[in-house]
Order: structure tokens, then C-alpha cells, then sequence
């Protein structure tokens, strides 16, 4: 599924907002932030998730937890697979 993967073709990008919870952060997604850009993504299980914000670093990703949230779930490459 690649609405899992972002839009390469227009990267790179100096935010992305992920709006379906995944089980891990995307490489596919990270790869298309700018060095200073960010991502904010729900991480966790299908039911609940930790809300975090990268920043895209030269050395060493920034990985901040913003708190307990729900978001439906991400299905697909780098995802949960279909039910």
C-alpha cells in the first residue's frame, strides 16, 4: 500500500503529519524529512498509542513523546496488515 510510504516524488518535506496510528516509526517517512524537519506520528498498538514528534537530525534523530493518544490504525508497508 503505498499511502504508507508518503509522496517521494515531491520530497523532501519539513513536516509530515501522520494521522493513522503504526506499529514503529516508518524509515520510508523518515527518509523524506529535511535535516530540521519533523514528523508527528501515533506509535503503538492498534488500541493505543504514544503521540511522538521527530526532528530530523545530521546525527541522531530528536524522538519526543507528547502522551497517550488513539488513532485509527495505520494499514499497509511499514504498518499494521488488514484484519
Amino acid at each position: 500500500a503505498e499511502e504508507t510510504m508518503g509522496y517521494q516524488d515531491k520530497a523532501p518535506y519539513d513536516a509530515i503529519m501522520v494521522t493513522a496510528a503504526a506499529p514503529g516509526i516508518p524509515d520510508d517517512l523518515l527518509s523524506q524529512l529535511t535535516v530540521g524537519g519533523r514528523m508527528v506520528i501515533p506509535v503503538g498498538s492498534r488500541y493505543m498509542q504514544e503521540l511522538y514528534k521527530i526532528t530530523r537530525r545530521k546525527k541522531g534523530d530528536l524522538v519526543q513523546n507528547l502522551g497517550g493518544c488513539r488513532f485509527v490504525p495505520l494499514i499497509g508497508k511499514n504498518a499494521w496488515e488488514k484484519e
